[in-house]
């Protein structure tokens, strides 16, 4: 398994010169900084790139016209320690992942993450490593946007505390990762009708929350069957008091099982079939079991790229947990005033789906 500053090493076939598709302005230079030595051509939205030419697409995006089924395809994502801020908001990222033969949240095909971890015989110095980052990004507090201001505190009672994720529900996440069940309410009614005599905290997606995301179909009738809604706590503090975390396929999930959380999955996720959670829908491609370092080694180490906030170079994972920190303390937890007007510009430009 081969360092993250290495990984964009992975292609080391690929020719010198790729072809980005149909991605907007503000990604350029951050897929410059992914792939270092080579071109990137930027084949705008529609448009159909040379035949043979190696083709950068964006999650699961539609191949270019006349594009042969054939083609060489990295498909891009937002990583797993993100930022600070959201990704609808258009802050820069601070990792991505890249994977020619799916991407982690398609549950409907393999991807080069999901062929790692069935596959890779983990080392005891992967499994240190592993295990001194999840350490790390624990102690910071640390989750994928790491946004959220209230220090949330459970009940003073005796009743066990579920933790219910919602989503963006227009997202591809839901579309590949749920084959049964694939909205937020209808998650957290599976929840209640499950645990009657449980404490149910939801928290819609900050996404949704910031109204840079529709909400989900009948969000608004979440308290019929929970007992509180969470808006601006911060979700590692949220997940530190709640005694399990049920999801469709949120990263939430993931960060649970970091924190050593009993984590239940009414979808596919990434993080699933692999022994470490509940699973109301078995995966037929997965079903080894691995110790949580393992998955932590693939998915925290091993699969994504971490960019500098300079945009200059790769780093290490590590580099980039102690970039997060900076970057929160630099900010102080809060957004800064003008960030609303900021908003409804985004909004405006790239719409609300």
């Amino acid at each position: 398994m081969t360092d993250t500053v290495a990984s964009a090493e992975r292609y080391g076939d690929l020719p010198a010169v790729l072809h980005a598709c149909g991605f907007p302005r503000w990604k350029r230079p951050i897929i410059r900084q992914c792939f270092p030595g080579r071109s990137i051509v930027f084949v705008p939205k529609g448009r159909a790139a040379p035949p043979g030419a190696a083709l950068l697409l964006w999650g699961t995006s539609p191949l270019p016209p006349a594009a042969a089924p054939d083609s060489t395809v990295i498909r891009l994502e937002d990583g797993f320690l993100r930022s600070v801020g959201l990704g609808a908001d258009i802050v820069r990222p601070l990792s991505w992942v890249t994977d020619r033969t799916g991407i982690y949240y398609d549950a409907t095909r393999p991807s080069e993450l999901e062929t790692l971890l069935a596959t890779h015989r983990f080392t005891r110095e992967e499994r240190e490593r592993a295990a001194a980052l999840r350490a790390r990004i624990v102690a910071g507090g640390l989750t994928k946007y790491n946004v959220g201001q209230r220090r949330w505190q459970r009940p003073h009672n005796n009743r066990r505390v579920i933790l219910v994720a919602g989503q963006v529900e227009t997202d591809a996440s839901i579309a590949f990762g749920c084959p049964g069940e694939k909205s937020n309410m209808g998650l957290l009614r599976a929840v209640r009708e499950r645990h009657r005599d449980a404490y149910l905290v939801y928290k819609p997606h900050p996404d949704v929350v910031a109204r840079l995301r529709l909400p989900g179909k009948g969000e608004d009738q979440a308290p019929r069957w929970c007992n509180e809604i969470v808006v601006d706590a911060v979700m590692a503090d949220l997940i530190a008091e709640v005694d399990e975390v049920h999801v469709l396929t949120s990263l939430a999930g993931f960060e649970a099982l970091l924190r050593g959380k009993p984590v239940s999955c009414y979808g596919q996720p990434f993080y699933a079939g692999w022994g470490l959670t509940h699973e109301f829908l078995p995966h037929t491609r997965r079903g080894r079991h691995l110790k949580l370092d393992d998955l932590v080694a693939g998915v925290l180490i091993a699969y994504p790229l971490y960019l500098s906030r300079d945009g200059s170079r790769l780093i290490s994972p590590e580099e980039a947990v102690e970039s997060l920190l900076a970057w929160r303390r630099s900010t102080g937890g809060r957004e800064p005033w003008w960030w609303g007007i900021y908003r409804v510009f985004v909004r405006w430009i790239a719409g609300v789906r």
